[in-house]
Parts: structure tokens; C-alpha cells; sequence
């Protein structure tokens, strides 16, 4: 295939090039996921192939290129903000829940040749496309990065050992734990195609993202307990070499041929969503058995041990301080005017940096003023950064990653000095019923995210309003803010939830073109005794400490176990946090206080 560049960079001519490298590759159609090799969620910008071909920024979405025609998928956090960066000309927009991909091909490319890169998707995905009628064709190169002439180079920042003191767990004990589970199961060897797994199971942290402290690398465990590390050289000093000792082997990434064909003859698992395509097909070509299993690491990373949750604790009582101080601004700031979506997401920002042991926002800040608030997960540039008006709703989603655990809290705020409609004081306290409803939920041992999700949707429901995203996600340990394998989520796999898990409560409600409004808090899963029939039941600890918006809780509408519940709640962010905020903040101790009042 030979590659095309194109002599400049708008939409239309991207779009050409592969178009015309498509036809060179002897294929009709190509997918884009949104994944690199390690199908993260957050990806370096070398891997931002999405956004490079579409415009679309979002952290979810898939596209598809026919010659006569394209379509951008995105589920409902990102309709609004694919439907404004996309251009209608070129790209059809579709919700990938009501319209999925399968029956788009089903109906635009049955019996067609479609291209996909297999280090890119997982098998699973590529079923379902499959499913379709269409011929999904893995192609050897990927024609898009032929024609992406000032691709940037991938990131290689250095990795280091994650302390002790942080991990609470010994990569030893880790490793022979994964390893007897593939033991039991009698299979040789498991792939990690996940960084996440490589990085939680050999205590390992880097730079290579943003926001997430990870070294992009993969793994093969062994069940012997021995681990090949694939990471980039350039990544590797001699205290890595030392903190990994002998039983892990550092390879380069070029070397997985030669690994996957010296499994001839062996079982090896293979986790079908999280593992690219291309590891099964080079085994089953090696002569080896492919065993469809879920990444042994994963479960475990989720269920996090006593200095984990311990070190949960520090970090959200730490960001909690930083948090009250920008409620403490805002709520003098934003009536004045003069603010900005990015001027608060910094400001909030400034105070985070002065904390102890932080290291980086967990993601970028979902600021959004008034409208801006309603695009689920808005992300504010200079391009669209909005002016924050008086008397409107402020939204602010934000988190921090600390050396002993990442945070992710949001806010809906009040601008004030007028009081707030009935209506919208309405809506935020049929939200905060919800929330409320799952963090105060005990339930049996076995129960699943999926089965928790209306949990919090019912007080909105009874009111004719929803929202189009799921209700909670799981959190890592100075890991990805988005973790598997549990969520609050219909669209989820029903994975029981287990103690020392950390999953957020966010409901929400959106009016497109007026608001946005959610609450969020993140939950620690802990045993809660036995039910009546002597079953093991298990509850939430609340771990975030910042105040809700009184201004815009309506009192009467909430129960009167609710409304104590409220009280409660924040006279513990009082008592737990103004001590602290007082040796920094004073005025702001004060104002936390008065903020955290009884309704």
C-alpha cells in the first residue's frame, strides 16, 4: 500500500487521503476506534486518531469510513459535543446505544470489505461489527497513520516503582496470587494487553498520559509467576531494573512475535474486551490455544487492599481542602462576574497544586457554565470557554491524582445573588434524592452494578426526568479514574460488587440549552453485617467531603431521613475538614461552616 499525504490538514483532505489509502489496501470501509494499543480510555496524543480524522475530542466514540459516506458513534455523553465538532458535510452523527455500528454497516456495507487495525480493537468488538454482514478485514498497516503526515511521536516517559508505603502489597505476593489463579484454571499464561494491569500488578507508575500515572506497557504473566514486560526502553533505569528484580523480563515491544510464537502448544488467556485482536490471531497462528478469560489483574486491582482504602481516605480529606477553598472563592467570585469556564477550572487547579503528594488533575475539568453544563462531559477550550453569568447553574467535575489515591468529585453550583427558579431547585433535589439513595443502600453480597442503577433514577423517573449515562464508575488507586470491572450502569456487565471497591454516585439531569446538573460523590464498598438469613450484606463509606449547593435544595421535597442524612453529612465536612482548611484559609474555614449549617 503505498501511503498518501496530503498536501494540507483540513477535515475534507483527511478524510480523502484515507479514503484513498483504503482503496490501496484493497478494502471498502475502515473503522477508527477511539483506543490505542492498550485500548485505555485516555490515550497519548500519538494515538488520538479519532480526533486527528474527525475533530471529535471525546474520550469514547468510534468512526467509519465508507468511500461515499462516514458516520462518528458516541453514547449519550457526547452526542452535544460530537454533533459541534464534527462536520455534518463529511460525518453522519450517530448514538451508538439506539444506532449501533453493526447495524449501520448492516445497512450501508453487507458483503463489503471493511479494514480494522487488530492492535487497535478487541476481538469482542470486532464480533459485533462482524455480526453485521460485512467482511472485517485486519489489515497489516493502519492506513490512517500513513496518511497522518505530522503524527506525533509516542511518549516516553520514565517509569518508577510505586512506594510501598502506597501499593500495600508486594508485587511478589501480586504476582503469585494472578498466577495461581491461571494455575487452578490450568492455563500457562495469561496476556495483560491493559497498562493498567502491568503497572497496578508489578507496582509500577510513569508519565506517559496526562492525567493517568501510567508507563504505556504491556505484559505476558506466566504461571510460574514470572512476567515479560513489553516497555519501550527509553522508559527503563537501572532503579526499574532493581525494583523488578529476576523474575520479570524487560522486553521491547517489537519482541511480542517472538513471545507469542514461543507459546506453541500452550493455553494461554486472553481477556476477548480488553486484549487487541491481534494477540489471538499471532497465538492461534503460533499453534497455541486461546483461552477466553478475563485479565487476571483486573478484579483484583478493583478490590483495594487496607492501605489503598486508607490512603482513599488521606487523599479525599486532603483534596477536601482544596475543594473548600475554591466553594469558599466561587461563592464570592461568581456573583461579581468577571469569571470564566476557565478561569474557575484554573483557579480550582491553583488551590489542588498547594496540596501535598499531588500530582496531576485526574482529568481534564468538566467547567460549564449555564448551557455548557448540559454537554455531559464538556470539555472547555479557548474556543468555547463561556463567561459565567449571575443567576445561572455552574457545573464542575474535576479530580486530582495523589501519590496514595485519585479523587473525582462534582458539583452543581448556584451564581447567585438572586434566588434560584423553583423549577431548577426541583430538579437538583430530585438529583441529590437519588444520589443520596444509593450511598445510604445496604445490599446482599452478589448484587451487581447493573442491578443498583435505577437505584438513584427513581426519584427522578417519578418526576419524568433521566439521564443518559451511567450512574457510577469504578476509581483506581493513583490509577485511572475510570476502572473496571463494576459500574453503576445498565449498559454493564454484572460483575458483583465486593468490598474495598471505590465507585462514584453521580446522577444527573441535562436541558440541553439551559443546564446541566449533577452531583458526585465517590463510595468505598464495605461489609455491612449480615442480612436476616445470615447472607454477608455490604454498604458505602462516602469518601468525598465537600458541601452540596443549599441554595438550590429544596427542603420540603426531601423525606425527613433524607434531609438528616444531608445535615449529617455535612457537619462531618465541617468538623473533618474546616480544621485543616483553617491553618490555610481561614475566612474559607469560616465560610465552610456557615455552608454546612442544618437545612
Amino acid at each position: 500500500m503505498s501511503a498518501v499525504v496530503p498536501p494540507a490538514s483540513s477535515p475534507g483532505e483527511r478524510l480523502e487521503a484515507l479514503r484513498r489509502n483504503l482503496a490501496a489496501a484493497g478494502v471498502e470501509g475502515f473503522v477508527v476506534p477511539r483506543s490505542d494499543e492498550y485500548l485505555g480510555e485516555y490515550v497519548p496524543g500519538s494515538a488520538e486518531r479519532l480526533a486527528w480524522l474527525t475533530g471529535f475530542t471525546g474520550s469514547a466514540g468510534l468512526a467509519i469510513v465508507l468511500p461515499e459516506r462516514a458516520a462518528v458513534f458516541t453514547d449519550g455523553r457526547y452526542t452535544t459535543q460530537a454533533a459541534a465538532q464534527t462536520d455534518p458535510a463529511l460525518w453522519e452523527r450517530r448514538h451508538i446505544t439506539e444506532e449501533p455500528a453493526a447495524d449501520w454497516l448492516r445497512e450501508h456495507a453487507k458483503g463489503r470489505r471493511i479494514g480494522y487495525d487488530p492492535r487497535l480493537m478487541p476481538e469482542s468488538a470486532v464480533e459485533k461489527l462482524a455480526a453485521s454482514g460485512a467482511e472485517l478485514v485486519p489489515l497489516d498497516g493502519n492506513p490512517l497513520d500513513a496518511a497522518w503526515a505530522d503524527r506525533p511521536a509516542p511518549p516516553l516517559a520514565r517509569a518508577v516503582p510505586q512506594a510501598a508505603e502506597q501499593a500495600g502489597q508486594g508485587a511478589e505476593e501480586k504476582r503469585e496470587a494472578a498466577a495461581a489463579a491461571l494455575r487452578t484454571a490450568g492455563e500457562d499464561a495469561a496476556v495483560l494487553a491493559d497498562a493498567h494491569s502491568t503497572a497496578w500488578l508489578l507496582n509500577i507508575r510513569g508519565g506517559d498520559l496526562e492525567n493517568t500515572p501510567l508507563a504505556l506497557s504491556q505484559g505476558l504473566l506466566r504461571a510460574d509467576g514470572t512476567v515479560d514486560l513489553f516497555i519501550a526502553p527509553a522508559k527503563v533505569d537501572e532503579a526499574l531494573r532493581a525494583h523488578l528484580g529476576n523474575a520479570v523480563a524487560l522486553r521491547a515491544p517489537e519482541e511480542w512475535p517472538e513471545a507469542l510464537r514461543a507459546l506453541a502448544g500452550r493455553r494461554v488467556r486472553v481477556d476477548p474486551d480488553l486484549t487487541p485482536a491481534w494477540f489471538a490471531m499471532r497465538l492461534r497462528e503460533a499453534g497455541a490455544t486461546v483461552v477466553a478469560g478475563e485479565d487476571p489483574v483486573r478484579l483484583p486491582r478493583a478490590r483495594k487492599n487496607a492501605v489503598e482504602q486508607a490512603g482513599a481516605r488521606t487523599a479525599h480529606a486532603r483534596d477536601a481542602v482544596a475543594l473548600a477553598r475554591f466553594l469558599h472563592w466561587f461563592a464570592g467570585a461568581a456573583p461579581q462576574g468577571g469569571q470564566s469556564e476557565i478561569t474557575a477550572a484554573e483557579k480550582l487547579l491553583e488551590f489542588r497544586r498547594a496540596l501535598p503528594l499531588f500530582r496531576a488533575e485526574s482529568f481534564p475539568a468538566i467547567s460549564g457554565a449555564g448551557p455548557n453544563g448540559a454537554i455531559v462531559h464538556y470539555r472547555v477550550t479557548a474556543e468555547t470557554d463561556r463567561a459565567i453569568g449571575r443567576d445561572e447553574c455552574y457545573l464542575i467535575d474535576s479530580g486530582a491524582q495523589f501519590l496514595d489515591g485519585t479523587t473525582d468529585v462534582t458539583r452543581t453550583l448556584w451564581t447567585g445573588p438572586g434566588e434560584a427558579p423553583a423549577e431548577l431547585r426541583e430538579r437538583y433535589t430530585r438529583v441529590l434524592r437519588g444520589h443520596i439513595a444509593l450511598a445510604t443502600l445496604s445490599f446482599p453480597k452478589g448484587v451487581a452494578g447493573p442491578h443498583l442503577d435505577a437505584i438513584a433514577r427513581r426519584p427522578l423517573w417519578d418526576a419524568g426526568m433521566d439521564y443518559d449515562h451511567g450512574t457510577g464508575h469504578g476509581v483506581g488507586s493513583f490509577l485511572s479514574v475510570h476502572e473496571g470491572p463494576v459500574a453503576f450502569s445498565r449498559a454493564a456487565k454484572p460483575v458483583p460488587i465486593e468490598e474495598g471497591m471505590i465507585l462514584s454516585d453521580e446522577p444527573g439531569f441535562y436541558l440541553p440549552g439551559a443546564y446541566g446538573i449533577r452531583i458526585e460523590n465517590l463510595l468505598l464498598v464495605r461489609s455491612a453485617g449480615q442480612g436476616l438469613s445470615g447472607r454477608p450484606w455490604l454498604g458505602f463509606e462516602t469518601l468525598t467531603l465537600a458541601p452540596y449547593e443549599r441554595r438550590l435544595i429544596q427542603p420540603g421535597l426531601l423525606t425527613p431521613a433524607e434531609r438528616e442524612w444531608v445535615d449529617v453529612y455535612q457537619a462531618r465536612v465541617a468538623s473533618e475538614v474546616a480544621p485543616a482548611l483553617a491553618e490555610v484559609a481561614p475566612e474559607a474555614a469560616a465560610w465552610l461552616r456557615a455552608a454546612c449549617a442544618p437545612l
